[in-house]
């Protein structure tokens, strides 16, 4: 995640309510993370307790009003479930078939408070949703 201009102390950033442990990249007002997750869970699998974490609901949060003010919807697969029988033919076709899987509404509304990121050390400018209690 890249965000360009949010103020800080007043904005922050989360996905499926979780603040995201944004850092800055040395350019003014740029701040960046990666987010881990689960996007799968198929019948036999190595961690068959571990949820899935999608759709990935990200929110801009403005604190001074505990309100999100935009924010977008990430689905893994295409959100109608259209299942493609062929790879992509070129980059055109390969980018729609990446921009279908975002969705520009969807953010949580109404007044809330975005939940502290777990601290992990090995990964400190990655939230990992995989180790987020429900």
């Amino acid at each position: 995640m890249r965000v360009i201009g949010a103020t800080p102390g007043r904005h922050a950033v989360t996905c499926n309510g979780i603040e995201l442990p944004l850092r800055p990249t040395g350019t003014t007002s740029e701040l960046v993370c990666g987010v881990r997750y689960r996007a799968w869970q198929p019948p036999s699998c190595l961690h068959p307790t571990i949820p899935v974490d999608v759709p990935l609901v990200f929110d801009l949060v403005d604190r001074w009003n505990d309100r999100a003010v935009a924010g977008c919807t990430y689905h893994v697969a295409h959100p109608a479930g259209r299942t493609y029988e062929r790879l992509p033919i070129n980059a055109n076709e390969a980018e729609a078939r990446r921009a279908a899987r975002f969705q520009a509404e969807g953010h949580t509304p109404g007044i809330w408070a975005p939940r502290a990121a777990p601290r992990n050390d090995e990964t400190p400018f990655t939230l990992d949703l995989r180790l987020v209690r429900r």
